[in-house]
Formats: C-alpha cells, structure tokens, sequence
C-alpha cells in the first residue's frame, strides 16, 4: 500500500490509497484514511498507547494519548492532551502529564481526564481543554488498571469503570486478578476530590468460576479457556508464545433502554459491565453487572438468564479485544467499535513471525456493528484495515460528532515494532453513521 505522507502544522495528514484488492472487495474500509494526531519518536522503542477523544457540543475535539515505558526516561511526562477546533485536521498540544491508560470526559462543566498511577488519579480543566490542573491521587497504596473505554450518564450522576488488581500472584499478565469497579459521582460535583465518588463492590474473576486457582474448572463444552490454564503461571505454548490464565479487563458501562428486554431495570438502577474477555479464544465477552441499592452503596454480581443459569461469557464481536461501545438516543442503539479476528485458529506453532502473540490476537482490523439489546449485533461496516499484521489499527475510541463517528486509534505503520507496540495515533472519521443502519 503507498502512502502520502503531507505535513501541515502540528499534524500529519496520511492519505492511504487503497489497495487493489480493497478497491474491488464489496466491503470497504470507511475510514482509512487518516490523521496523525502522534507519532513515535523512536518507532523501535518507544510505543504509543491508550487513546481517547471526546466531541464537545462546541465543535471542539479533544484527543489524548500516552507513550510506553520507555518514552518516560528521566521522569518526563507521557501522557499528551491535544485539541482540534477544526474537525480534527489540525490538532494542538495542550497538556503533557503523568496519567496511564486515562480517558477524557466531561462531567457539569469541566473536562477531566482520569486513570492511574498505580493508584487513581484524574486532572481537570474548566476551559473545554485548553488549560489542566495538577494531578490528585485518589486512592493510596492500590494497583489499578484499565483502557480509553466508555463513560454513562444517568440521574445527574457519571459512571465508568476502572479495575483494581487485589492480589499479586504468579508470573502472568494478571487479567483473572482484576476486578471491574464502576465508580460514581455526581456531574456537578468536583471529581478531582476522593468524597466525590462511590465505588462499588469487589468481584475479581478468579473469584466467578470454582476452581479456577486449581486450575480445574468445571465449565465445558464451548471451548473455554481454548489453551491449557496453568494458574498463577503462563501456559508455554511454544515458539516463544504463551497464554496467561484467564480473565476479563477494559470494561464498557451501559444499561439496558429496553422495556422488553430480559435485563431492563424499570427503576434505572441496574448497569452492566462488558468486559474483554481473554480466553484464548475469538468471539467472546465477559458480562457482570452492577445494581445501585436504596443506601446509595453498588453490588456487583453477575448476571443470570431465565433457566437461572449464570452467563460469565456472551457471544460479542471482537470480545477477544479491547473494544468500545456507546448508545445513540437518536437511533436507540447501542454502536461498538471492535477488532475482527480472522484467523483465530491457525497453530501456534504455524504462526508468521510477524503475527503477535497467540492467533486470536489480530489488531489490524477495527469493524463497526451496532445492536438494539447489547446481544444480538449487525454488522455495519470495516472501519478501517491494513495490509500487513504489525500494521496495527485496534484499541480504538470513538465518540458522537453530529452525524459522524470520531475515532482515534492505537496504530502503527511499517515502522512499528509490532502489531501491539505500535507508533502513531491515528484519527479517523466514518460520516453519517446512522445511515448505515438497515
């Protein structure tokens, strides 16, 4: 694929061709063509991660984005906030800071944007962007986690999620360690202050399946875990590839609009946490959800379907990574933007060096689908693809911008280092959305 490369001021306009083969597929990419909004300045060492962006009702977009570890030499700040007053063509640096895997989000009058250290901390701006407080921790002693994933607003209040890793164990990426905590607090209220927010109960994943630590699990029939778990230890897969025990991370907050659906609450009390589920496999999300009780406290559980069985896992497009979802009050559905897996099942021991990690973890290609009950999902459409594996387009943000979709992605281009540890923050736009529904 050839690629224009044009600078223009504090940002460069990459104008991709397509390739012969996209130009006569019958699905095309929506919105490859792109802006970078970062870039790397060592594509070898130096990885970009957690984007964010957030449309104000001014026609403002704000956008943020952070290096890897080893862009925070000498103790500099490496989380970047940008804004674009021009439909994100041209972007402005406004603040640099220490935040990692944060979001940006409005809440009253002020923005904030909120992740952690280790512990929680969050900053703040009363200038739609332009200026930022200091950081204010707002936990002490704790290890926390998430991704640029969606924020909900109901009865005056915020919600999202973050997770909190409550023990330490074993040699692992410690995904069955964490558990999800939707926070809340009310919108007008100053969220740099710990009073502020509530945080619900604790449920970590070890903790949903018996035997989980034992490693004899008692779940069956739908091929879950798809490898050998070895807990609190990596299972060695060969050619230097290993999968961790399972877990759920990166959790999406929603609740369910419908009055006929399974799981709608008619008091408005019940949110539900979909989550990506690291199974090993494709195809699957983790679910739990979250009730607000008369006291004001939140019990975090998980769900069950009528037969009163418990549903740990559901069928999502994309489950298998990082994804974002949002709810549209103009089309009455819910939109998530995902990764699509495409060749989940080739063997370990067959995979390209180029391919990163374990075969369901493909990262070049972002789809869009949308669905009215969070279940059953339509495809609408390829957001945007790439020719090569390490070429990453994944870990995307997406936000309302009038009729369009904003979209600022964790990518990478042949320079990248791989597929994960990508060099550029992208930003893309898929126009009038909403006509894509059929």
């Amino acid at each position: 694929m050839q690629k224009l490369r044009s600078l223009i001021p504090l940002g460069a306009l990459l104008v991709c061709a397509a390739s012969p083969a996209l130009a006569q597929s019958p699905i095309r990419p929506m919105a490859n063509d792109f802006v970078v909004v970062g870039e790397s300045p060592d594509a070898e060492k130096i990885p970009l991660y957690s984007p964010s962006i957030l449309s104000l009702p001014s026609g403002r977009l704000v956008a943020a984005y952070e290096r890897g570890k080893e862009g925070r030499a000498n103790k500099q700040d490496y989380t970047f906030i940008l804004t674009s007053d021009d439909g994100g063509k041209t972007w402005t640096e406004r603040k640099q800071t220490k935040i990692t895997q944060g979001r940006v989000f409005a809440a009253g009058k002020s923005l904030y944007m909120l992740g952690h250290t280790g512990d929680l901390v969050v900053i703040k701006s009363d200038d739609d962007g332009v200026t930022w407080s200091d950081v204010t921790k707002l936990t002490d002693g704790q290890s926390w986690h998430q991704s640029a994933c969606n924020v909900w607003y109901a009865h005056g209040n915020v919600y999202l999620v973050m997770e909190r890793r409550v023990i330490k164990e074993g040699k692992c990426w410690p995904v069955g360690q964490l558990a999800p905590v939707l926070m809340r607090a009310k919108e007008t209220d100053d969220l740099t202050k710990r009073e502020s927010w509530t945080f619900a109960s604790e449920l970590p994943f070890y903790d949903t399946i018996p035997g989980y630590k034992e490693n004899d699990m008692p779940i069956n029939y739908f091929g879950v875990p798809f490898y050998k778990q070895e807990y609190p230890d990596r299972s060695r897969l060969g050619d230097g590839r290993s999968m961790s025990p399972m877990g759920w991370l990166e959790a999406n907050v929603v609740q369910i609009m419908d009055p006929d659906h399974y799981w709608y609450d008619p008091q408005g009390r019940t949110f539900h946490l979909f989550m990506r589920a690291h199974t090993g496999g494709t195809g699957y999300a983790a679910l739990a959800k979250v009730v607000e009780n008369p006291d004001g406290t939140m019990t975090t559980s998980l769900e069950q379907v009528p037969s009163g069985k418990t549903m740990l896992f559901l069928p999502f497009p994309g489950g298998q990574m990082r994804f974002h979802v949002l709810y549209d009050e103009q089309t009455k559905l819910y939109w998530l933007l995902s990764s699509q897996a495409t060749d989940s099942m080739r063997r370990v021991d067959r995979l390209p060096q180029s391919r990163y990690d374990l075969p369901n973890n493909e990262r070049n290609r972002l789809a869009l689908h949308f669905s009215k009950n969070m279940v059953d999902w339509c495809f609408a459409g390829l957001v945007a693809t790439t020719d090569s594996d390490k070429e990453a387009r994944h870990y995307a943000s997406i936000d309302f911008d009038g009729d369009d979709l904003v979209i600022l992605s964790r990518s990478g281009d042949e320079n990248a280092k791989s597929a994960h540890d990508g060099n550029l923050i992208t930003f893309h736009r898929v126009k009038n959305f909403r006509d894509l529904v059929y």
